[in-house]
């Protein structure tokens, strides 16, 4: 993934661990743990320096976690990923809180109806989890498969939202 070329990050405790904020041109381009799978290399990013968007994700993604905010209001940027990537993380956003959709329902969503591995690829790359729901896709057993933050996370993420 390349972050665009002037983007500023911070970081932010959360009860599920430390997460890495990036932004550019006041749009969220990114969140991830600290220890995730698929994390870009920031070191070329730019310390926050006042960029607003870094500040309203922080303060939503704490509501988020104390049970006060179920949808997040940011202006994001999806334009690190390629064309199929940007439609699935699309539909990601299209899941309700409190809700999972297995990953050849989403497939389908995006009509790709045979394209399930294609699509937890791309889950698996989301650059906004928690704001982009990735983990709100479970296999179409049940099962809570895969999640480039670890499935302990998941699970806490899910039951969070009362999905589990």
């Amino acid at each position: 993934m390349k972050l665009p070329a002037y983007t500023q990050t911070s970081r932010m405790s959360s009860e599920l661990g430390t997460l890495l904020l990036a932004a550019s041109d006041n749009q969220l381009v990114g969140v991830w743990f600290d220890d995730q799978a698929h994390l870009p290399d920031l070191s070329a990013c730019a310390p926050d320096t006042g960029q607003p968007v870094l500040h309203q994700a922080q303060a939503q993604l704490a509501a988020y976690f104390a049970g006060q905010r179920n949808q997040f209001d940011l202006p994001l940027s999806l334009a690190t990923g390629t064309a199929f990537q940007q439609a699935v993380w699309q539909a990601l956003l299209a899941i309700p809180f409190g809700s999972t959709c297995s990953y050849s329902q989403l497939a389908s969503r995006i009509g790709k109806p045979s394209a399930a591995r294609a699509m937890g690829a791309a889950v698996g790359r989301n650059p906004l989890t928690i704001i982009v729901p990735c983990h709100r896709v479970i296999g179409a057993n049940g099962s809570l498969t895969g999640y480039a933050g670890g499935l302990s996370r998941k699970t806490a993420l899910l039951q969070l939202e009362g999905a589990v």
